[in-house]
């Protein structure tokens, strides 16, 4: 996987990186690049991790909440990864809730083609998943 690839990137802010990190790796996502404060490890500066989807490379870059300067977006955020198919949703689905997620809207076949549901990361944001390709 290469961050060269990613055309769009979701950025978002966190209140507790760790939690998010490790609810990322559930769902498949990888580590590209993390930096964390040298005074406090626990705070992540920036962070960009990677996904692998059937039609291509999707990127999120996030940082902790600090009361200093606004460093990515604040409130909650929505993304929608492509799966590679309905199997694919489904057990991304499972382990977003398996790592703490919750399940908005359960995994079913829509009208205009594929499968999709809804989760929420730790934070409250938004994830869209389906086997949907747009064109």
């Amino acid at each position: 996987m290469s961050a060269s690839t990613v055309t769009c990137w979701h950025t978002f802010s966190v209140r507790d990186a760790a939690v998010m990190i490790d609810w990322l790796r559930a769902v498949g996502f990888v580590e590209h690049a993390t930096y964390r404060d040298d005074a406090d490890p626990s705070v992540v500066v920036h962070a960009e991790w990677l996904w692998e989807g059937p039609t291509g490379t999707a990127g999120v870059m996030f940082g902790t909440e600090r009361d200093s300067g606004v460093v990515h977006n604040t409130g909650q955020a929505s993304a929608y990864l492509v799966c590679a198919d309905a199997d694919a949703v489904r057990a991304t689905a499972e382990a977003a809730v398996a790592a703490g997620g919750s399940l908005e809207q359960a995994v079913t076949e829509k009208d205009y083609g594929g499968a999709g549901g809804t989760v929420r990361d730790p934070e409250g944001n938004q994830w869209s998943l389906g086997d949907y390709q747009p064109s």
